[in-house]
């Protein structure tokens, strides 16, 4: 016999409100969900896990990366779906190896020198841009909010930045998405410019334990999303439909 939850029954199972649980169904998260006579929802374990992976995964990944996933999965497109949870796991992985070649880099004196490239003594916003692997856009807020400081051309008012700069503005691209709100890089970058390289590489310690965090949630959330697809008939259709069509290809 398979179980059935109402709406308060699964609500309190989630320990959510049942305003929760239909805004999660009409933004398209959920199999379709059967209506009893009378019109009232009828959940179904698929249900259940549905939510719980949905607030599992919340919990490491993105919000629009989480809902496209479980949009995807309901339009038959599971394998879509973990590609695209794949992508930002792999991100936390190469997040990792920033951090870990900044903690590296710091504690350098010589600055003409990144990634095998030599740097000159002064470098255009397109420059910075390129070697740091961000938007000339983005350096040039974080020139408004103090963070980094930037000289004149004195022929053509171009911005120009030094090695020391390109440095900070590399530590922020590594770190922005990590830990750091605005007030704690600016105190980072502070301990970066007056070489308080003990202060610098408790942070990057800080980076990488909160990162290891996120591996681990990001890994729950899978085992939920997994756990989930066992279920949903969506997902299940897809990869028959799959498997007919190797299957004719192989004849």
């Amino acid at each position: 016999m398979k179980l059935v939850y109402t709406p308060a029954q699964l609500a309190k199972r989630l320990k959510v409100s049942t305003t929760t649980l239909r805004r999660y169904e009409d933004q398209g998260l959920l199999p379709p969900v059967p209506r009893s006579g009378s019109q009232r929802r009828i959940y179904h374990e698929v249900h259940l896990r549905a939510f719980a992976a949905i607030r599992i995964l919340l919990k490491g990944y993105d919000f629009a990366v989480v809902y496209e996933s479980m949009r995807q999965i309901r339009g038959g497109k599971a394998t879509e779906a973990l590609w695209l949870i794949n992508r930002q796991l792999y991100g936390t992985q190469e997040e990792k190896q920033r951090v870990e070649a900044m903690m590296d880099m710091i504690g350098r004196a010589d600055l003409t020198r990144y990634n095998d490239l030599k740097l000159p003594e002064t470098m255009s916003i397109g420059e910075v841009a390129q070697i740091a692997g961000v938007n000339a856009s983005a350096i040039r807020h974080w020139e408004s909010e103090g963070l980094i400081r930037s000289e004149r051309h004195p022929e053509n008012g171009y911005r120009l930045f030094s090695p020391g700069e390109l440095r900070k503005i590399i530590v922020i691209s590594s770190l922005r998405k990590t830990v750091f709100a605005i007030e704690l890089m600016r105190q980072l970058l502070h301990d970066l410019d007056t070489h308080s390289l003990t202060s610098v590489k408790r942070s990057f310690r800080l980076a990488l334990t909160r990162l290891n965090l996120r591996l681990k949630l990001q890994f729950e959330g899978i085992a939920a999303l997994m756990s989930y697809l066992e279920l949903c008939p969506q997902a299940q259709t897809h990869e028959d439909s799959e498997l007919e069509e190797c299957g004719h290809e192989e004849g």
